[in-house]
């Protein structure tokens, strides 16, 4: 699609406005953002270049129109239950955030959590990404799926489902998996702990998935279904491929040089050959994933952050109410 088709302030026909990053930034150009260099620097991911002048332009806007949606939410449960005269709290409002390997999700899902926390009223604010959903290596191999790990039949999509189900219909503390990227597994025993926040957001791959199709041609529940707002956050599969082997160099340097690390084989391999296995796995992994799986799954976010070649956000669009 051509790039001038995306930048017009908006759109006649179609699920989304699209805006271009100065309109975009111009909406909330009138507040800025207390988070300071320090924060941010622990917020982003390894090679993700975000800085403030990003959060101020891209981000805040973000925060402060899920904001308006969390508000409208709390509103509606309000009189909803007034009317059915029914009591109750209002239960957490969730937000996904899915993405490709490498293209910034991780470092969007962190930034959420920040500035929502330090927006007004200091709504308490969790994040749990769907790593710790991913069967532990031993089931993986049992099943030939270790090459399909990050690809949906990777994860234990009944647990997780069940997990955003419990959250979202008020259990007072619910628990996840863990997951480590160092040993590259379910650490087991280790949990983390959901006690009732304002707000959760999700990260994962594949958090936008629909429903599966079971045998009789009917269909469940999927993930998605209990999110109030969802976030996809695009690129140029070329771009991100590009970043997922920059990202690959720099953990050569880093945690593969861990001895405790999974990948630990790959830190003697010489820049040469560091790019040539990154890109291996890139194309026989994560490319495939993102062209099956994750990206037909764009179409269903309520906001998609559409990054350039530099990393930087470049045109953000909206579905309509």
């Amino acid at each position: 699609m051509p790039a001038d088709e995306y930048l017009t302030p908006t759109e006649t026909y179609g699920p989304y406005v699209t805006l271009a990053r100065a309109h975009w930034a111009a909406l909330a150009r009138e507040r800025g953002t207390s988070l300071d260099d320090a924060t941010l620097a622990k917020l982003r991911g390894l090679g993700d270049p975000t800085d403030l002048a990003e959060v101020e332009e891209v981000y805040l806007p973000l925060t402060q129109l899920i904001m308006l949606y969390y508000e409208r939410t709390g509103a509606l449960f309000t009189d909803s239950h007034e009317f059915l005269g029914l009591g109750g709290r209002p239960t957490p409002f969730i937000i996904g955030v899915a993405g490709s390997v490498a293209v910034g999700k991780s470092t969007t899902s962190r930034l959420l959590r920040e500035l929502l926390s330090r927006s007004p009223g200091s709504p308490k604010v969790d994040l749990v990404t769907t790593d710790g959903f991913l069967y532990p290596n031993e089931v993986l191999e049992q099943h030939g799926l270790m090459g399909r790990k990050g690809f949906p039949e990777s994860y234990n999509r009944k647990a997780l489902l069940q997990f955003v189900m419990d959250v979202k219909s008020g259990a007072e503390e619910v628990t996840a998996p863990v997951y480590s990227h160092l040993y590259y597994d379910i650490q087991p025993g280790q949990v983390t702990r959901v006690r009732r926040p304002d707000i959760l957001v999700i990260e994962g791959l594949n958090v936008l998935q629909p429903a599966r199709r079971r045998a009789d041609q009917t269909t469940g529940l999927a993930v998605s279904d209990f999110f109030d707002f969802s976030v996809y956050v695009d690129a140029a599969e070329r771009d991100v491929r590009n970043w997922y082997v920059e990202r690959f160099l720099q953990l050569r340097q880093t945690a593969f040089r861990d001895p405790a690390s999974y990948f630990t084989r790959y830190g003697d391999l010489t820049p040469e050959q560091a790019v040539v296995m990154a890109g291996d796995i890139w194309d026989t992994v994560n490319g495939p994933n993102l062209s099956l799986n994750i990206k037909p799954t764009r179409g269903r976010a309520t906001a998609i952050l559409r990054k350039g070649a530099n990393h930087q956000v470049t045109f953000v669009r909206i579905r309509k109410i």
